[in-house]
């Protein structure tokens, strides 16, 4: 049997275990739509971000020219009907997401709570990831939103796109992930998000659809390894691969454009129940 690396926190291993018990041995080679930067044994945040560019010899470029999560909308190979309903203000905002500001409130579940602040005192407190705040947050609040390019010095070409957030009043980090597009085995393109942890990361594949009012709406409900989804990623101590699809946890977007401003609506699941919903309003920045 594989083990963890052994040379972590307690809870990191554990869970990093349970991955390798009940996920799947990978080659990194033959999923090359599933792969994405490791973290750490440290904290994820920003440093990590620096750190990640210097171990690759990349340029880290904050004010680069590129300010979207997306480089191109037309890349999601959305057929033509829906990309000309898709709404401009959308387009937008994923080629240009440095250019907005971004507000957000929270909304738990009630039967959730005790879980996500088990999350934030074992993991997302102590490594700047994932960092849900864990109180209902009713009024919006301001969102510190960043776009980190790392760039090849030699072809000018970007590598990665960090997305970097954080609560604008706490400087409380809550998601920092390298955002793009991948194409899954069955051909699909999906937006994929990879969020860097210790000795792994966790990655959301998610297909995206058009709605009759022009809104993207983007979701993870795979049912199988290969499709849309959740994933924890890692390596052992002996530096190979495991994978582990977690069906029961789904994620659903929705973002669309009303007057001047772009709301959006996310809700995470867990066996179909509700667990949290997050609402945005986004406003280009004047």
């Amino acid at each position: 049997m594989r083990f963890a690396y052994p040379m972590q926190k307690f809870q990191d291993w554990v869970t990093q275990q349970w991955v390798i018990l009940r996920g799947r041995k990978i080659k990194p080679e033959d999923f090359p739509w599933l792969m994405g930067p490791f973290g750490n044994l440290d904290a994820i945040g920003e440093d990590f971000i620096h750190q990640f560019a210097k171990k690759k010899n990349l340029i880290v470029e904050k004010d680069s020219k590129a300010k979207g999560i997306i480089p191109s909308m037309q890349k999601l190979n959305l057929s033509e009907t829906e990309f000309s309903n898709l709404s401009k203000k959308v387009i937008g905002f994923y080629e240009n997401t440095a250019n907005h500001n971004l507000d957000f409130s929270v909304q738990w579940n009630p039967f959730f709570k005790f879980f996500g602040l088990l999350i934030n005192k074992l993991f997302s407190n102590r490594i700047n990831q994932l960092n849900i705040p864990i109180k209902n947050i009713s009024d919006s609040e301001s969102l510190k939103s960043e776009i980190i390019n790392l760039i090849d010095a030699k072809t000018n070409e970007i590598k990665y796109t960090f997305w970097f957030r954080a609560i604008a009043s706490s400087g409380q980090v809550i998601y920092s992930g390298v955002y793009g597009i991948s194409n899954l085995p069955s051909g699909k393109t999906c937006v994929k998000a990879v969020f860097p942890l210790p000795n792994g990361n966790a990655t959301v594949l998610m297909i995206p659809s058009v709605g009759k009012n022009g809104e993207l709406i983007l979701d993870s409900s795979g049912k199988e390894f290969g499709d849309a989804g959740f994933y924890f990623l890692l390596k052992d101590s002996k530096d190979e691969y495991w994978s582990k699809f977690i069906r029961s946890f789904r994620d659903r977007l929705i973002i669309g454009s009303d007057n001047d401003f772009i709301s959006a609506e996310q809700t995470l699941t867990l066996w179909h129940i509700k667990v949290l919903t997050f609402y945005y309003k986004i406003k280009l920045k004047k």
